[in-house]
């Protein structure tokens, strides 16, 4: 069977991370001519771990099969019996008793040692788990034709030209331009094409409440740091406190422990969202809670602060003059405590990919970004929003304050909606494309 002729448009990718690239492949599949421009000199992610539920996962094969495959030979295949997300142990030895026992009551009534197990929460059978960032993109890259992108491309403006013809010109910081049919805007948290569209005070991110620890440990090490056992290098463990939380879990196919470790601050008022640390501060953090996370945190050598923005109400994803439409993080930038925000970014792209594979002038595609944003906003707004809440029931800071039992039920229930979603998916599609013949 021939393949469908090349659209008669082409796009402009902006944002080289995971969901330009997802996106990239997608129009790839799709026969769908694009440019992906980057303004680094080369493709790169920042942070370490990134973790896909087997939803997700199975939704990168919707995209293209060799998404799927990609990631899956960057993570280690899971065991499918009896999967869980993450085992729970309470890591602040403010909630235990003078002699370190955590008591719980109702259903899961016992009484355990701080930094034991207290409960799991199930995940789902099926390919996922976490990896390392720039593994995955390493792996992605491969999968983006060699003409598609171009580097060291800062996009300054997008404007509409001026010949009436509905194209967009994107202006660069090196004084160069470019002219597409419209702009995807796959540029992060701190977009520039999120700016144009609602404006840079609407745009602008908001302080979480939370910052962050990111640390990388040989597995070898970590599992001879007290508590911490061979265990880990198969399961993601979540420590809980008081305006805190620590999580680690295995990446890079078992070799590297993984540590992300939470607090929390009233305001950020910081012009960058990066700053050095000391280690008695970050110490500090933590000094009210069990050996074992004192020895993880003691292994740590990143010292930085990770300041943790969102997006919390977007009211559109994208505009008519000039044609941008947001996607991923650009669209939607959420905190990572339901662990669903690059996933998101994978939902993003095989819709887009789909409607624009549907879509055969340019003249059609404001028509496909208006179906994408009733589709697709309301679910990601969902998961920012309860991301939030995520944070602060890990935390303490919930409605069920320090009560183990109640988070559990909690933590149990919260994230069906996000994982068992494989017909959710498909019927958002055809509800898409339904909407996209009708206006």
């Amino acid at each position: 069977m021939s393949a469908p002729p090349p659209k008669s448009y082409n796009l402009a990718i902006i944002g080289g991370g995971i969901a330009g690239c997802l996106l990239s492949i997608g129009l790839t599949a799709r026969h769908i001519p694009h440019t992906l421009y980057e303004s680094a000199s080369q493709f790169g992610e920042i942070g370490a771990g990134v973790g896909f539920d087997a939803h997700k996962v199975r939704t990168m094969a919707l995209i293209a099969p060799e998404v799927r495959d990609a990631f899956l030979r960057c993570s280690e295949p899971p065991s499918d019996e009896n999967p869980v997300w993450f085992t729970v142990r309470v890591g602040d030895m403010r909630r235990a008793g003078s002699d370190g026992v955590v008591s719980i009551g109702g259903e899961l009534g016992r009484k355990v040692l701080a930094g034991e197990p207290v409960f799991n929460v199930p995940s789902r059978p099926g390919p996922r788990g976490g990896v390392h960032r720039a593994h995955l993109l390493d792996e992605l890259v491969k999968l983006i034709p060699a003409h598609v992108p171009k580097f060291q491309k800062k996009v300054v403006d997008v404007t509409e030209a001026n010949d009436r013809s509905g194209d967009v010109v994107v202006s660069f910081a090196d004084g160069s331009s470019a002219r597409h049919a419209a702009v995807l805007g796959c540029d992060g948290i701190k977009s520039r094409t999120r700016e144009i569209v609602l404006g840079k005070e609407e745009a602008k991110p908001v302080f979480s409440g939370k910052y962050a620890y990111r640390g990388l440990i040989p597995m070898v090490k970590a599992v001879q740091l007290e508590g911490v056992g061979k265990e880990s290098k198969v399961g993601s463990q979540m420590y809980m406190g008081y305006h805190g939380h620590v999580l680690t879990f295995p990446i890079a196919k078992s070799s590297i422990f993984n540590v992300v470790a939470f607090s929390s601050k009233e305001s950020w008022t910081n012009a960058e969202w990066v700053v050095a640390n000391s280690r008695e501060d970050m110490l500090a953090d933590f000094d009210t809670w069990c050996p074992t996370v004192k020895a993880i945190i003691s292994e740590m050598q990143t010292l930085d602060i990770w300041a943790l923005f969102h997006h919390p109400v977007t009211r559109t994803f994208y505009q008519s003059t000039p044609k941008i439409c947001l996607v991923g993080d650009a669209a939607h930038a959420t905190t990572p405590h339901h662990g669903s925000g690059a996933g998101m970014c994978v939902e993003d792209s095989y819709i887009l990919s789909e409607l624009l594979a549907e879509t055969d002038s340019a003249g059609d595609l404001e028509k496909a970004f208006r179906t994408y944003d009733e589709v697709r906003r309301p679910r990601t707004s969902e998961l920012v929003r309860t991301s939030q809440e995520g944070g602060m029931l890990y935390d303490f800071e919930g409605p069920e304050g320090d009560d183990l039992e109640a988070i559990a039920h909690s933590m149990k229930e919260r994230m069906g909606w996000i994982w068992d979603y494989d017909e959710g998916l498909a019927e958002d599609l055809e509800r898409a494309r339904s909407i996209l013949r009708q206006v």
